[in-house]
C-alpha cells in the first residue's frame, strides 16, 4: 500500500475514533484506535508493513509528544511529588528491564539478553494518554494522579536512553556497566544543560521577535512547533540525549517569565489548539498504527512452527504479570515510605487497593510502541548484514502486553476507584465544572488587559463575571470571600511604597502619607493590624522624623506655613504615587491568577477596580465619542471570548470534569450566543 494512501486511512482513521469514543463512553480511546487498525488490517487488500528509519521515527513522533508533557506539566506538582516520580520514572524502570530481560532470556535463551533488555526498557514508559483516558473514567485520588502524570512525562526518557543502550549492545555485539554509566551521565546531565541553555535562546530569540515589531502569530506558532525537533537534533549532533535535550527546554520555556499582551494571549490561545489536535492526531496514529501490525504480527509469529502458540500466549501473561508484580511492590514500598514519612496509619487493605490502583493504571501505549518500531530491521555483524535478532518477536510480545495492559487498565481501573454513582454528586461535579469552564474564560481575558484595551475588554470580562455570579447562586455553590486577597493587596501596596520610598523614587513625607491611608483601610478589613508593617513603618518614619529635626536645626527646612503651591504639589505625589502602585498591582495580580486558589472571578472584580482607578487619576472620563469607538472592537472581543469558552468545555469535558451531557449543553448555549452576536452586527 503507498505511503500517501496509508497516511490519509490513519488520519480518517483517527478522525473517526474520536466520533466513536462518544458513542462508546465506557471504552478507553487507545482501544477503540487498535480496534480500528485491526480492522483496517483485516481488510486492506495487501499486508501493512510499516517500517520507518528509527531515527525518523524518534524526531517525528516522540519528540512532539515529549516536549509537549514537559511544557504543560505542572510544574508545582513536580516539585511536590518529586521523591516519589523520580522512584517511578528512573529507579522502577531499570527494575522492568532487569526483571523483563533477564525474565525472557530465561525461558527463551536464544534471545540475546541485550534484545530482551531492550524489550524491558521499551515496556518502562507509562502512556499518558492511556493513563488520561483510564483517569477520566476513575475516582483515582489527587496524590495518585499526579505521580502518574509526572511518572509518564520522565520515565519516557529513562525508558529510551536504556533502550537506546540496549540496542546498542545487541549492534555492536559490546557492553560495559562502566562505560554505560558514564555514558549515561554525560549523557544525561549534557542533555539536561543543552536543554536548558536551547530553551532559554528560543524564548530569548521569540522575544527578541517581539522586539523588533513581530507580533505575527503564525511565526511564532511555527517556531514553537518546530522547537522539538530542532532541540531533539541538536541533542543528537552533541551526542546526548535528544528526548531529554527535549524535556529540560519544554519545562525550561514553560517557567521563563512572558508578559501578558494581547498579542502573546493570541499565540497562547493558537498554539494550545494546534499542539492539542497534533498530540491526538500522533498519538491516534500511534495506536492505529499498533492495531495494523497485531494481524500482521501475530499472524508471522502465530504460523512459525520454531514457537508454539501456547508459549506465545504464556510469554505474553508471564512478562505482563511480572511486570505489574515488578510495579506493584514498588508501589507497596514507594507508598510505605510515604505513609512513614506523613506519619499516616493507613490499613493494610487500604495500602493493597492504592498499590492495585497505581498498578493498572500505569498501563502502557504509544511511546512503548513507537520504541520498539524504532528497532533497527538489520544489523551489521562480522558475518555481513543480518536481521536484528527476533525482532518479530519482540515486537509481538511488546504489542500483546500492551493490548493487555490497556484491557487491565480499562475494566480493572474503575472497578478499584469506582466515580460515585449518585446522580446528586454528578450533577455537582458538572456544576463546579462549568463554574471553572467561565473562570478560565475570565482568566484569559483578564490577561489580556491592558490600559489601552481595558475599555474594550472590561465589559467583556463584567458580562462573564456576571454569568458567573449568577449560575452560582442558581446553583447555590459555595462563593470564596475575597477579604484575603483583598488585604494582602493592600500589604503589596504597602510593601512597594515602602520600596519606593527606599529608592527615593517618592518624597518620605507624601509616601507615608500614603501608606497610613492604607494602613487604615487594612486595619478595617482585618479589625487589627498587621503587626510586622506596622513595625517597619514606624522605624521608618522615625528614622525620617529625627533627619527633619536635625535638618531643621541647620536652618534646611522650608517655612513653617505650608503654601498653597506647596500643597497642590503634595496632592500630585500622592496622585502620581496611587498610579503607579495601582499598575503594579494590577501586574501582580495577573501573574498570580493562574497560580492562586482564589476565585478567578475575585480576582477580576479587583483588578478591574484598580484599572477604573487608574484611569480616573490619569485623567477625565471619556468622552461619548471615544466610547463609540471602542464599542466596536468589543463585537471582535466577545466572539474571541466564545471561541475561548468553547475550547475550556471541550478540555474540562476531556478531562473527565464535565459528563458529556452538560459539555454538550455548553456548547449548544454558546453556539445560541455566538448566533446572537452575529445577527447583531
Amino acid at each position: 500500500m503507498a505511503a500517501l494512501e496509508l497516511a490519509l486511512i490513519l488520519l480518517a482513521t483517527v478522525l473517526a475514533s474520536a466520533v466513536l469514543e462518544q458513542l462508546l463512553p465506557r471504552v478507553s480511546l487507545p482501544l477503540i484506535q487498535i480496534a480500528c487498525g485491526i480492522l483496517i488490517a483485516l481488510f486492506a487488500k495487501e499486508q501493512i508493513h510499516v517500517t520507518l528509519n528509527p531515527e525518523i521515527f524518534m524526531v517525528l513522533f516522540i519528540a512532539p509528544l515529549l516536549f509537549h508533557e514537559a511544557r504543560d506539566a505542572d510544574k508545582q506538582l513536580l516539585w511536590k511529588n518529586r521523591r516519589s516520580m523520580l522512584s517511578y520514572a528512573i529507579a522502577l524502570v531499570v527494575a522492568i528491564v532487569l526483571a523483563v530481560g533477564f525474565t525472557l532470556h530465561a525461558l527463551v535463551p536464544s534471545i540475546p539478553l541485550a534484545a530482551a533488555f531492550a524489550l524491558g526498557a521499551a515496556l518502562g514508559p507509562t502512556d499518558p494518554i492511556a493513563v488520561a483516558s483510564v483517569s477520566a473514567r476513575a475516582e483515582i485520588p489527587q496524590r495518585q494522579q499526579s505521580v502518574l502524570q509526572g511518572e509518564s512525562l520522565l520515565n519516557d526518557a529513562s525508558g529510551i536512553v536504556s533502550f537506546q543502550f540496549a540496542v546498542s549492545a545487541v549492534v555492536t555485539g559490546y557492553f560495559s556497566v562502566a562505560d554505560a554509566v558514564g555514558s549515561f551521565m554525560f549523557m544525561f546531565f549534557g542533555a539536561l544543560i543543552l536543554g536548558i541553555l536551547l530553551g532559554v535562546a528560543l524564548e530569548k530569540f521569540a522575544g527578541k521577535m517581539r522586539d523588533m515589531g513581530l507580533y505575527n502569530t503564525t511565526f511564532h506558532v511555527i517556531l514553537e512547533l518546530l522547537t522539538p525537533f530542532v532541540a531533539y537534533l541538536f541533542g543528537e549532533v552533541a551526542g546526548v540525549s535528544g528526548v531529554i535535550v527535549v524535556v529540560a527546554c519544554g519545562i525550561t520555556m514553560s517557567l521563563m517569565p512572558r508578559d501578558f499582551d494581547p498579542s502573546q494571549a493570541r499565540v497562547g490561545i493558537v498554539s494550545s489548539s494546534v499542539w492539542q489536535v497534533l498530540v491526538f492526531t500522533f498519538n491516534g496514529v500511534v495506536f492505529v498504527m499498533l492495531g495494523t501490525q497485531l494481524p500482521n504480527s501475530f499472524g508471522n509469529i502465530w504460523i512459525d512452527d520454531g514457537i508454539s502458540n501456547w508459549h506465545l500466549i504464556m510469554y505474553v501473561l508471564a512478562i505482563t504479570l511480572l511486570m505489574h508484580g515488578t510495579r506493584f511492590i514498588w508501589t507497596l514500598g514507594s507508598d510505605a515510605w510515604a505513609f512513614r514519612e506523613q506519619g499516616l496509619q493507613v490499613k493494610v487493605s487500604e495500602r493493597l487497593r492504592s498499590a492495585a490502583l497505581m498498578t493498572f493504571a500505569g498501563s502502557k501505549g504509544a511511546i512503548t510502541l513507537a520504541i520498539m518500531f524504532s528497532l533497527p530491521v538489520s544489523v551489521l555483524t562480522e558475518n555481513g548484514i543480518t536481521g536484528f535478532p527476533y525482532r518479530d518477536l519482540l515486537i509481538f510480545l511488546a504489542s500483546g502486553v500492551i493490548l493487555l495492559s490497556l484491557l487491565l487498565a480499562t475494566f480493572l481501573v474503575p472497578r478499584l476507584a469506582p466515580r460515585a454513582a449518585d446522580p446528586s454528586i454528578a450533577r455537582e461535579r458538572d456544576a463546579e465544572g462549568r463554574a471553572q469552564v467561565l473562570r478560565s474564560v475570565i482568566e484569559e481575558l483578564t490577561a489580556r488587559l491592558t490600559p489601552e484595551n481595558r475599555h474594550a475588554l472590561a465589559p467583556v470580562i463584567a458580562q462573564y463575571t456576571e454569568r458567573l455570579e449568577r449560575f452560582k447562586e442558581m446553583k447555590d455553590l459555595e462563593d470564596d470571600s475575597d477579604l484575603e486577597l483583598r488585604i494582602k493587596v493592600l500589604e503589596w501596596e504597602q510593601e512597594f511604597v515602602l520600596d519606593e520610598i527606599d529608592r527615593d523614587e517618592v518624597p518620605p513625607l507624601e509616601g507615608y502619607q500614603y501608606i497610613n491611608r492604607l494602613a487604615r483601610t487594612e486595619s478595617m478589613l482585618k479589625r487589627g493590624k498587621n503587626l510586622r508593617l506596622s513595625i517597619v513603618r514606624w522605624c521608618r518614619s522615625f528614622a525620617i522624623t529625627v533627619r527633619k529635626f536635625v535638618q531643621g536645626l541647620m536652618g534646611r527646612l522650608p517655612g513653617t506655613f505650608e503654601t498653597e503651591s506647596a500643597r497642590a504639589s503634595s496632592k500630585r505625589i500622592r496622585r502620581e504615587l496611587q498610579v503607579r502602585s495601582s499598575i503594579y498591582v494590577c501586574d501582580r495580580l495577573r501573574r498570580e491568577m493562574a497560580e492562586s486558589d482564589v476565585q478567578s472571578e475575585k480576582t477580576s472584580q479587583l483588578i478591574a477596580e484598580y484599572e477604573r482607578t487608574i484611569a480616573l487619576l490619569r485623567g477625565p472620563a471619556p468622552s461619548i465619542t471615544t466610547l463609540t469607538k471602542k464599542a466596536e472592537p468589543d463585537l471582535e472581543i466577545m466572539k474571541l471570548a466564545l471561541r475561548i469558552e468553547l475550547e475550556q468545555i471541550q478540555l474540562a469535558y476531556d478531562e473527565g470534569r464535565l459528563t458529556w451531557t452538560a459539555a454538550q449543553r455548553m456548547r449548544e448555549n454558546v453556539y445560541l450566543m455566538q448566533i446572537d452576536l452575529t445577527d447583531n452586527v
